[in-house]
C-alpha cells in the first residue's frame, strides 16, 4: 500500500492526490506540517517539503509532486495524464510548469503566506495589500485560462490531462483561502464545477483546517 506524506493545503500533494484518484490508486494519508516536519519526513526528504510518496513493500520513496506524477504515468496504464502527440505531451508539461511554478508563486504561495501561515505560526495579521495583488494576480491567470477553454475542450487539448489537475489542485487551495472571485471567468468556474464533481476531487472538498475555514462556496459543486 502506498502511503502519501502531505499537508491538506499543499497543492502538489492536492495534484497527486487527484491524480492517484483519476487511476484508482489506493493509497493512505500522512499527514505533516511543512514548518515542523518529523524525524521520520526529514528523513524521507531531506528538503521537508511534500509530498512524498512510500511503498515500504516495494522499497519506494518518491519526492517531488512532478516526479511523483511522472512515476504513476510511466507505471500505471490506467487514465494516462501526460498523452498525446510529442508536441502535445510538451504543451501539458509546459502547462504543469505554468501552475506549479508561476500560478503558486503568485497566488497561491501569497495566500498561504497571509491566510495560514501568519495565522497558525507567527500569531499575526494578514497583510491586506499582498491579499490585494495575490488577488489582482490570480485575474491575470483566470484570464489566461479562460482563453484556454474558449480555444480547447480541456487546458492541454483535447482530453483531460495532468494540466487540468494541476491547475484544479492550485485553484483549490487558493479558493478555500478565499483568494479567487470568479466574476467575469465563466469558462474557469465551469471548468471548475466539473473538476469539483468528480469522484477524485470530493475527498478535498470535505476536508477542513482546524483552524481556517473556506468561504460557503467552497464545497458547492455548481458555486
Amino acid at each position: 500500500m502506498w502511503q502519501l506524506y502531505q499537508f491538506p493545503l499543499c497543492p502538489f500533494s492536492r495534484k497527486i492526490r487527484l491524480l492517484m484518484g483519476e487511476k484508482g490508486v489506493a493509497y493512505d494519508l500522512v499527514r505533516e506540517h511543512p514548518w515542523a516536519p518529523s524525524d521520520t519526513f526529514h528523513n524521507l526528504n531531506a528538503a521537508g517539503r511534500t509530498p512524498v510518496l512510500v511503498n515500504e513493500e516495494k522499497g519506494i520513496t518518491l519526492a517531488d509532486s512532478r516526479a511523483i506524477a511522472e512515476y504513476l504515468e510511466e507505471t500505471i496504464d490506467t487514465s494516462p495524464m501526460i498523452n498525446g502527440t510529442a508536441a502535445g505531451r510538451a504543451e501539458i508539461r509546459r502547462l504543469v510548469a505554468l501552475f506549479d511554478e508561476n500560478f503558486y508563486a503568485d497566488v497561491t504561495a501569497p495566500l498561504l503566506h497571509e491566510r495560514m501561515k501568519k495565522r497558525i505560526i507567527t500569531r499575526q495579521p494578514p497583510d491586506s495589500r499582498q491579499l490585494r495583488d495575490a488577488m489582482r494576480l490570480a485575474h491575470g491567470h483566470l484570464d489566461y485560462m479562460d482563453w484556454l477553454i474558449d480555444n480547447r475542450p480541456w487546458l492541454a487539448g483535447s482530453t483531460m490531462s495532468m494540466a487540468d489537475l494541476a491547475a484544479a489542485a492550485q485553484i483549490s487551495v487558493a479558493d478555500y483561502l478565499g483568494g479567487i472571485d470568479w466574476k467575469g471567468h465563466e469558462q474557469t468556474r465551469g471548468w471548475y464545477a466539473v473538476f469539483k464533481s468528480r469522484p477524485s476531487f470530493r475527498p478535498l472538498l470535505s476536508e477542513r483546517m482546524d483552524v481556517i475555514k473556506p468561504p460557503a462556496h467552497y464545497s458547492q459543486v455548481d458555486a
